[in-house]
């Protein structure tokens, strides 16, 4: 028979055993396990911001990346090793919310300089079997919804002129900034297009930004191309670990919210010299809508 002193022993062991098993339990409920699919979980207004407490809820997939592999240039050497995403719909638009480490803040264009990037894609339309996640295919086009960070430093406030991307360039003067030239006169404009070869050419990505993201179509690797804008907005905000950048564009055409499809994604570190192909990349991950706002 147990003396009393021992017996006060067993029952602290007891009730020091039984509060860690609550503990643990506890910590589960507050860390669930990472959902397999990107969920987009209805709501009457997707956010705008990374920040936004609509995203606190919200289920998040952990998606494994993967080195660009297939066509030139390869990025071989594994960079970004998984990025978080959260998704959210109002039945016309869907907001992706994409988190990734990164340890370096590549937002300054320049001479041999890269920027970092994210990019959402989704099937343009449904299919029995899904386009190639690399860019789509002939007859399986895909849409792109692409963010860079130097658009949103644009976006944020930053001047696009050289003198407030070199501080240390030495300038003297642009012709069309003459002062013999009426400002606003058509005389200007041709000036100033004349010295602005991108922009007569219409490349669109050209001069100040209004917005971090631009719209793309593809149907096959190397097929990469602008579109009309379907009204995509996007916010990055880089913070200790990394990036937080939220995308929101509507729903392809050929998809409506609801209907299960699929979703890849893409990361671009410019501090390890990725740029156009050179990229870490996901293969699809389901996504899906369930129940209403």
């Amino acid at each position: 028979m147990l003396s009393e002193d021992a017996m006060k022993h067993t029952v602290r062991i007891l009730a020091a055993f039984v509060l860690t098993v609550l503990l643990a339990v506890a910590g589960c409920r507050q860390a669930p396990a990472p959902v397999p699919d990107v969920e987009a979980r209805p709501v009457t207004s997707v956010p705008s911001t990374p920040t936004d407490a609509a995203w606190n809820d919200t289920p998040e997939h952990v998606a494994k990346m993967i080195p660009q592999d297939l066509v030139e240039p390869r990025l071989m050497t594994p960079s970004t090793a998984e990025v978080r995403v959260r998704a959210l719909t109002d039945g016309k638009t869907v907001a992706f919310r994409l988190e990734w480490v990164d340890d370096t803040k590549s937002d300054l264009p320049g001479p041999a300089q890269m920027i970092d990037a994210c990019a959402v894609q989704l099937p343009q339309r449904l299919e029995k079997e899904p386009p190639a996640p690399q860019m789509g295919e002939a007859t399986k086009p895909v849409e792109v919804t692409y963010w860079r960070a130097d658009w949103q430093a644009t976006v944020n406030g930053r001047g696009d002129t050289i003198r407030d991307l070199y501080p240390n360039a030495a300038i003297d003067h642009y012709p069309f900034n003459a002062q013999s030239l009426t400002k606003g006169s058509p005389e200007q404009a041709e000036m100033a297009k004349r010295y602005a070869p991108a922009r007569a050419l219409g490349n669109a990505r050209s001069g100040p930004r209004t917005t971090p993201v631009e719209d793309l179509a593809a149907n096959g690797p190397g097929t990469l191309t602008s579109v009309p804008s379907r009204g995509s907005t996007g916010m990055g905000v880089y913070g200790k670990t990394g990036w937080s950048v939220v995308i929101v564009r509507t729903w392809p055409d050929g998809v409506a919210s609801g209907q299960r499809t699929n979703v890849a994604f893409a990361v671009w570190q410019g501090s390890q010299r990725e740029a156009g192909a050179r990229k870490m990349r996901t293969g699809w991950i389901p996504l899906f809508t369930r129940g209403t706002p």
